[in-house]
């Protein structure tokens, strides 16, 4: 019951092979549904806790909390509704992929995994990487964009992920000691890379 997480600058193909590489092992691909189980929990709209993780630097958060305290919201909430920032969001994330780790046999997108699930047994943590040309040409490939909005798109995603991590106090989630496996996917090509990564969980 082993556990991968996949941890990706965009455009490394990080969706593709976590796909590709749960399908082979016959394990469940935790990506977006991530946002609903956080959602859910939470008791508010899948799109607000996308926009927590896309939001830039925590800005609109801080902008509640500073025009709204929170003692106000625990006046107004019932079981009806609900409430999220950025404390709840992490520790939401913490239950959740710790809770996806203990029913095993999956793979998990991003978020922080590598780092929440850093001790845990039977857990292996895979980094992608890729330089710039190869992602722009594989955004460009596969949303069909041209070449402006693929750099437009990478840019963007490359903040959003800076800014996650920032709500884990990390800085360093490029730094291969936190990995198992570091491919560099301008160098390997898919379908080693699929074969490597399963190789890895199933050794014989």
């Amino acid at each position: 019951m082993a556990v991968l997480t996949i941890s990706r600058q965009f455009g490394a193909g990080g969706i593709t092979l976590g796909k590709r590489v749960a399908k082979r092992l016959g394990y469940t691909f935790y990506d977006n549904e991530i946002i609903q189980m956080v959602a859910k929990k939470a008791k508010v709209s899948p799109n607000w806790v996308e926009s927590m993780e896309k939001e830039a630097g925590g800005k609109i958060q801080r902008l509640i909390s500073g025009l709204v305290s929170k003692s106000f919201f625990d006046r107004i909430l019932d079981d009806r509704h609900g409430y999220i920032d950025e404390e709840i969001y992490v520790d939401l994330l913490h239950k959740i992929i710790k809770t996806i780790a203990e029913e095993g046999n999956a793979v998990i997108l991003g978020r922080g995994s590598q780092f929440i699930l850093k001790d845990n047994e039977e857990t292996f943590h895979i980094l992608l990487v890729a330089d710039r040309e190869y992602r722009i040409r594989f955004i460009e490939e596969k949303y069909e964009l041209f070449t402006k909005h693929a750099v437009q798109t990478i840019n963007g995603e490359d903040k959003r992920r800076i800014n996650l991590y920032r709500k884990f106090g990390k800085e360093d989630y490029d730094n291969w000691v936190h990995y198992h496996v570091v491919l560099n996917m301008s160098r390997v090509d898919l379908d080693v890379a699929e074969k490597l990564v399963c190789k890895l969980v199933h050794p014989s």
